[in-house]
């Protein structure tokens, strides 16, 4: 499900699991052309990601933080 919006009077796409979604996704334009322009790694990403079964490390400010 999509929601287009306006920020700042600048046009945005918001991105939800379902209409009750508690964390939804936006991005304007700009951010918009950049995933299309680099859709094919992306879908390359998700399908060798999505095959792992441990996750990896996730990094916060430089630091490794094994604990997520």
């Amino acid at each position: 499900m999509i929601e287009i919006g306006e920020y700042r009077g600048k046009p945005v796409i918001t991105l939800k699991r379902d209409e009750n979604d508690r964390f939804p996704f936006s991005f304007g334009l700009s951010k918009a052309k950049l995933i299309l322009e680099n859709l094919e790694e992306i879908k390359q990403f998700v399908n060798s990601a999505g095959r792992s079964s441990p996750k990896p490390p996730v990094r916060s400010g430089g630091v490794e933080d094994d604990n997520q």
